[in-house]
């Protein structure tokens, strides 16, 4: 069974910074793209950036030169740094991994619990 768990949610001021950690686990061979999606109160879920095994990322243009993506693939592991921060970045974040092969064979996506940021003075 593919867990996702997020980590590194909570409140920061305006222009501050923040780091998420999403750990995927459960006989994992492979996973081709890891990311991060957000939704804010009253609205859709939306990408924020994700990457793939090679380590191409793709963000979101409200993030761009903001927030960096990365992943260690030895170890299913996708982290977000966000930096300056603003009020519309606050929702709940989840992460997201596409493309798994366990050892139970393919698995398309799963999404992990979700983790609140809050940008806030």
């Amino acid at each position: 069974q593919v867990q996702l768990v997020e980590s590194g949610g909570g409140l920061v001021q305006p222009g501050g910074s923040l780091r998420l950690s999403c750990a995927a686990s459960g006989s994992i061979y492979s996973i081709n793209a890891m990311g991060w999606y957000r939704q804010a109160p009253g609205k859709q879920r939306e990408l924020v950036a994700t990457v793939t095994s090679g380590g191409r990322p793709n963000y979101a243009d409200s993030v761009k030169g903001r927030f960096t993506i990365s992943r260690e693939n030895a170890k299913n592991t996708v982290s977000l740094q966000m930096s300056s921060l603003k009020p519309g970045d606050t929702a709940v974040y989840y992460c997201n991994a596409r493309g798994i092969i366990t050892v139970s064979g393919w698995e398309p996506e799963h999404w992990g619990q979700g983790t609140q940021v809050t940008v806030s003075s």
